[in-house]
């Protein structure tokens, strides 16, 4: 069983290998799961990794839940992960070839079809877009991490969130932390006012390299950047928003979701220097501050051969918290007293899905959508003021009138948009 999204990654070879072994379609088919009136579909807009985890656990998180369209930009993305998804749960995979949608326009068709519920995992640039028109078409949302890469984008999402609560629409982020048991009990202590008033987190989110996939001849420019997205700040938004985010939503919810009034700090690129890296940063080291002397600090970098480190500490004018993020310690210490937390672990990602689907059941929808484009300003401000070198409030942050990328009607193949040379601290200007 894949448990987790970037299983997908690892496995990703597993379904189509399964299927030349003589991995019997038709018997799965027969066992297929019946649909009635109480049945809710779902739709995939963005077949990755993510996408194919989300919808298997979207598949697993209600009895009466089936997988009906999927969309991509890439046939060979979205057949790897139908493979997949057959592989893992085939009676909840009802996609047949008419409902499979390729190109930049497939999302609309998606929302077009009857699903009651869509996956938005394609890369963030598109997901302000995408989420507009999925509340507009009145569909439940989970929308993965990061919800934008520039701060017009957060201003899209903030109003759509509205929209949703509106219009009575479930939408899901994909901060899965929130919905980690462990980090749940141990932040409702630290909330409680175990370690006292918080007054200064340190998180990090230190890495090695990322995946990379070989240009191959038949390859355009456009369709280099696409399969390598992470690596141009205007489909990734960099990544302190596509990963580290994780560590700053831990920070911002160390301090009850209170929004920072600054930032500053640096950043650069030093070992992953190639033309073949795009634009993006390989370190962060920032500082947010939240007034009467409250900080939050954070660093995260993705260089090969260099220590790791995924974790967050807490001190409060009574005691401190530590959390190593990674393997899931979470230590509490308080004066003389300590604690650490000791239970039973259940799988976060399926957690949110099991929340989401419940509260579509039962009327009680979940949104979190305002809190989820706060976190992910929270990595936007912060590359802002990393590539300029300038000390930003969160007002100069969020009015921000700096567009990285196209928007959703100008995306083709045959667009030429200009990448932006990699940020210089003191050179590059903040718009």
């Amino acid at each position: 069983m894949v448990t987790t999204r970037r299983d997908f990654v690892k496995r990703s070879g597993s379904a189509v290998i399964a299927t030349s072994l003589g991995f019997n379609i038709l018997t799965a088919q027969s066992y297929k799961h019946k649909m009635n009136s109480d049945t809710l579909k779902v739709g995939l807009i963005g077949c990755g990794g993510r996408g194919s985890g989300a919808a298997l656990q979207a598949t697993l998180a209600d009895s009466n839940v089936v997988l009906t369209v999927m969309a991509d930009i890439f046939r060979d993305t979205l057949d790897k992960s139908y493979d997949a998804l057959l592989e893992e749960n085939p009676d909840k995979i009802l996609v047949d070839e008419e409902h499979k949608f390729i190109g930049f326009d497939s999302y609309k068709k998606v929302l077009a079809s009857d699903v009651d519920v869509v996956i938005l995992t394609t890369p963030p640039s598109f997901r302000p877009g995408h989420l507009a028109a999925a509340i507009e078409a009145g569909k439940h949302v989970f929308c993965e991490k990061p919800v934008a890469v520039d701060a017009p984008g957060i201003r899209s999402v903030i109003a759509t969130a509205q929209k949703a609560k509106e219009k009575g629409l479930s939408l899901m982020s994909g901060f899965c932390w929130r919905h980690d048991v462990p980090k749940k009990d141990t932040y409702k202590r630290i909330l409680d006012g175990a370690i006292g008033e918080v007054g200064s987190v340190y998180n990090t989110y230190n890495t090695g390299a990322l995946w990379y996939k070989d240009r191959q001849d038949s390859w355009t420019d456009n369709e280099n950047m696409m399969r390598n997205w992470v690596y141009y700040n205007w489909l990734s938004g960099d990544h302190i928003a596509e990963q580290a985010v994780h560590s700053l939503d831990l920070m911002a919810w160390a301090f009850g979701d209170k929004l920072p009034l600054s930032v500053s700090g640096t950043g650069g690129r030093q070992s992953r220097t190639e033309e073949r890296f795009g634009n993006v940063f390989d370190h962060f080291a920032l500082t947010f501050d939240y007034g009467d002397g409250k900080m939050g600090h954070h660093v995260s970098r993705q260089q090969k051969g260099c220590s790791r480190a995924y974790d967050i500490s807490m001190m409060g004018n009574k005691g401190h918290s530590y959390i190593n993020v990674g393997s899931n310690h979470d230590i509490m210490g308080s004066g003389s007293e300590k604690w650490t937390w000791k239970g039973e672990r259940s799988n976060m990602y399926q957690n949110e899905h099991d929340t989401l689907f419940a509260g579509i059941r039962s009327g009680n929808v979940f949104n979190d959508g305002h809190r989820m484009a706060n976190s992910t300003m929270l990595a936007i401000m912060g590359r802002m003021a990393a590539y300029t070198g300038e000390k930003l409030t969160w007002e100069q942050a969020i009015n921000s009138t700096e567009v990285l990328g196209p928007t959703l009607e100008e995306y083709n193949w045959d667009m030429n948009w200009p990448l932006a040379d990699v940020a210089k601290p003191g050179i590059t200007k903040f718009a």
